[in-house]
Formats: C-alpha cells, sequence, structure tokens
C-alpha cells in the first residue's frame, strides 16, 4: 500500500529571479565594483527612462536609488523640511514604515481612515484632519490601486501641503493614464522588496522633479558628503577630497542590488499582465462566494496588483482567521495586509487611538485576507487556491 504525498506548500509569494539577472549579478561580482557605482547609476537612468515612457516625452525626473522604501520616505520628508512641530498625515492602513520616518524626524503622525470602496487614503478624511501643523500628506496606493491623487493633490495645492507618495505597491500602477511616479507630487517612493511587484531583495526609488529636493537626498543617503565615491574613485583625475556637509544616513543601494533592478524593471510589464491575469481568475473564480473582491481601477486605468486582498461578507459562514487556519491546512500561504497602525500599541498609545476612530479600516481589518499572487504561481497554483477557498465558503 502507498500513502500519498501531501500537496506542496503554495508560498504567499516569492521573487521571480531570471538568468538575466543572476548574469548581471555575477558580473558585477567580478567587475570589482560592488557597492553603489556605475551600475546603480545605469538603474537610476533606466528607472527615469522607463517612467517617462509612458507618454514619451520629457519628464524632467531624477530618480535616485535608495537601501529601501523606508529610506526613501525619510529622505523625502528631511529634504522637505519636515520637523519638530509638524505633522505628516497619513493612512492608518498601512506598513508602520509610513509612518515611522515622520517620528525620525520628531514631527507627529496623524492617521486618518481609508475609503471603504478603495481601501486607500479617504481625501475627505485627510481634509478634516489639517490643522495649523500641518506640512505634508502621504498617500498609500494600497495593493497597487492608485489613491484618488487628483483630489487629493487638489486639497494640498489649497492648504499648501507637501505630497509624498508611498508608491511602495505601485510599479506600474497609473493614474488617470499616467504613471504613478510621473505625478504631480513633490516626491514618490517606490519599494523593490523581495515580495515586491519586481525585486532587489531589499531597495527603492525615490522619484522627484524638483533638483533641489534631488540634490538633498543625494546627499543626504550617503552621510552628507558633497560626492559620491563612484565619482571620486573613478574620475580621470582621480580627487581624495570631499566635504561633508550635514549628518547624512546610510542610505545608498549596492550595484550587487542593481544588477538586479536593471532586469527586473525590463520585466515590470510582463510582471504585471501576468499578475492582472491571476486577479481576473480569482474574480471570476469567488464571484459567487461570500466575498468582497479587491475594487478595479478606473476605466484606462493600471493596476499593479501587488496584492489581492479578499474582504468576507457578514454572511461568511467563517471568520478570517478561520479562513488563514483553513488555507494554511490545505498548504496555501496568506496574509493579512494591514493590521491597522491605530490598533499597533506605540501608535495606540502615543496618540490614544481607538477603533471606533477609524471605522472602515477596522471592520476591513477584520475581515480581510491577502492570497497568493506572484508571477512564478502556474496555473494548477492558482487553481488549487480556488479550489481551497471555494471549499472553505461554498
Amino acid at each position: 500500500m502507498t500513502t500519498k504525498s501531501p500537496p506542496s506548500f503554495i508560498p504567499f509569494a516569492l521573487p521571480d529571479i531570471g538568468d538575466d539577472e543572476i548574469a548581471e549579478v555575477v558580473d558585477t561580482l567580478k567587475s570589482g565594483w560592488i557597492t553603489t557605482g556605475p551600475k546603480t547609476r545605469r538603474f537610476e537612468e533606466d528607472f527615469t527612462a522607463f517612467l517617462g515612457s509612458s507618454n514619451g516625452v520629457e519628464t524632467g525626473l531624477h530618480s535616485m536609488a535608495v537601501n529601501s522604501a523606508t529610506a526613501g520616505l525619510h529622505l523625502a520628508l528631511e529634504a522637505l523640511g519636515i520637523g519638530p512641530g509638524d505633522e505628516v498625515i497619513t493612512t492608518t492602513h498601512t506598513f508602520t514604515a509610513t509612518a515611522e520616518v515622520v517620528r525620525y524626524l520628531g514631527a507627529d503622525v496623524v492617521l486618518v481612515d481609508i475609503d471603504p470602496a478603495t481601501l486607500c487614503i479617504d481625501v475627505a478624511a485627510v481634509e478634516a484632519a489639517i490643522t495649523p501643523r500641518t506640512k505634508a500628506v502621504m498617500p498609500v496606493h494600497y495593493a497597487g490601486l492608485a489613491a484618488d491623487m487628483t483630489a487629493l493633490l487638489s486639497l494640498a495645492r489649497r492648504h499648501g501641503l507637501k505630497v509624498v507618495e508611498d508608491a511602495a505597491h505601485a510599479l506600474p500602477t497609473t493614474c488617470g493614464g499616467r504613471l504613478v511616479g510621473t505625478l504631480d507630487s513633490d516626491v514618490t517612493v517606490f519599494s523593490f522588496y523581495a515580495n515586491k511587484t519586481m525585486t532587489t531583495g531589499e531597495g527603492g526609488m525615490v522619484v522627484t522633479r524638483d533638483a533641489a529636493l534631488a540634490q538633498r537626498i543625494q546627499v543626504m543617503r550617503l552621510h552628507g558628503i558633497n560626492r559620491d565615491a563612484f565619482d571620486r574613485f573613478t574620475a580621470k583625475a582621480p580627487s581624495w577630497y570631499y566635504e561633508v556637509v550635514a549628518p547624512g544616513f546610510k542610505y545608498n543601494l549596492t550595484d550587487i542590488a542593481s544588477a538586479m533592478g536593471i532586469h527586473q524593471l525590463r520585466r515590470a510589464p510582463a510582471f504585471q499582465r501576468t499578475r492582472a491575469d491571476i486577479a481576473a481568475r480569482y474574480d471570476v473564480a469567488f464571484a459567487d462566494l461570500p466575498v468582497i473582491t479587491p475594487p478595479r481601477p478606473l476605466p484606462g486605468d493600471t493596476h499593479a496588483w501587488h496584492l489581492y486582498v479578499l474582504r468576507l461578507t457578514d454572511d461568511a459562514k467563517l471568520t478570517r482567521d478561520e479562513m488563514i487556519e483553513g488555507l494554511y491546512a490545505a498548504g496555501i500561504g496568506c496574509s493579512v495586509h494591514y493590521i491597522p497602525l491605530h490598533l499597533q500599541p506605540y501608535w495606540r498609545d502615543r496618540y490614544a487611538l481607538t477603533p471606533d476612530r477609524f471605522p472602515h479600516s477596522q471592520h476591513a481589518y477584520e475581515r480581510m485576507l491577502s492570497l497568493p499572487l506572484y508571477t512564478r504561481m502556474g496555473p494548477h497554483e492558482v487553481q488549487r487556491v480556488i479550489d481551497a477557498l471555494r471549499a472553505l465558503l461554498g
């Protein structure tokens, strides 16, 4: 008698690393320059060109590679002059990195609720939270769907506020037909963490049109030094001299990571199409179940599909936690995005936050789970997720 082996585990996410990425990393290792240097510069130039490719016009953008999106958000706010006494408004429904960078600078975070339809920041709630201390707003393009940037940018202009987009989920998301990163905000920050829509392992990109902001970010990302090491050590007439002009940070991206990014960026459009196909297949499969499927972008726009987040309706026979346990028992990984900041001890206690102040985020959190959605998923793996979920809820 033979026993049937259990099915392999389907993880929540897996990076999609190809031969070109591997070859570029090997080339970097052999080159003798493995920290920030020629590959990082090339990656930055490619990223600027990628953002400009959506409409074929000169964007005037500056792209600066950093070692995480968290670092990028910190650098953006620092360059904008955010400091003690200031307030920055962002959504409670995000990872703590979005908010923690405000505290790095001694400023205060003001958390607001989400739009229950999109799960992105509620623009009306932002307007209600503005005080004389408010200096900036940080929207999050949740799961890869653009926030209502038209309304948010209009609001920011009326009140003289800076806008920093947390675009960690949003490559290549579009809003009003324009790629996120080319909108009229002050700074946009992307993430290349291992589970994002493209990856460098760890890393991020800061994008701005403002040359003065770009210069400040470039200086502050590497110890406040006014010349990059690559420039100092590769010039025809090498110059050992440099000046420390500010107390900067250690936020540079290595050439090893950038080598991956060069090729991941080229694959980003194909990655998006694969993710969108899986999301569409999920939508059809779950249409008759007691769930709310993720919101779709406005006509003509693109969803990056970093996450596929289901919400259980009130008549579902299982709770969210029971669903997660059932899926794990079936060999399927899943997650929750996110445990809102108003429930996290630090933010809850510092600002005396209670769930009733964030009813839409709280309601969504109690009912949401994120299903596997990654480009290495084969059709049979997608079907296993569908079958398992239907068996639990059908």
